[in-house]
């Protein structure tokens, strides 16, 4: 195989160095965030604000289903909670009692589209994230 290569002018090569520096210091912190950042982008795509009492709601309801969120993370999930099949212990899903919980988009999106599949059976709106997480956000110490 072949490795493709690329000669730059000298007077490039500053740019280039630097674009690729970038590239590999910056590119990971790239899904870092923050709950704040992550409500306002599923308020952005739902085109209204989170109500933390329809999150609450919601959080706490089986829809039909075996599980709601409670039913692992606690109706208020401020605690350590337990997986309701496996007993394999969860961490607190309030970010102000587990400052790791909704600081990656990537990471958040897959345990909504895992989660929710489970409790409502179908991937969560960007609406019904919106709601589940503005009220996460208001639970504080």
């Amino acid at each position: 195989m072949k490795l493709l290569k690329l000669h730059w002018p000298a007077r490039h090569r500053p740019v280039a160095a630097a674009a690729w520096i970038a590239a590999v210091v910056v590119a990971p912190a790239a899904g870092a965030a923050t709950p704040a950042d992550l409500l306002a982008g599923y308020v952005a795509e739902a085109g209204a604000a989170g109500d933390p009492a329809r999150g609450q709601l919601m959080f706490n309801s089986r829809h039909g289903r075996d599980w709601s969120c409670a039913s692992c993370h606690g109706a208020e999930p401020t605690a350590p909670g337990r997986h309701a099949a496996t007993g394999k212990s969860i961490a607190p899903l309030a970010p102000a009692f587990n400052p790791e919980r909704f600081t990656d988009a990537a990471k958040a999106d897959k345990w909504f589209r895992r989660n929710c599949n489970d409790v409502v059976g179908r991937e969560c709106t960007a609406a019904e994230k919106a709601d589940v997480l503005s009220w996460l956000i208001k639970l504080k110490p």
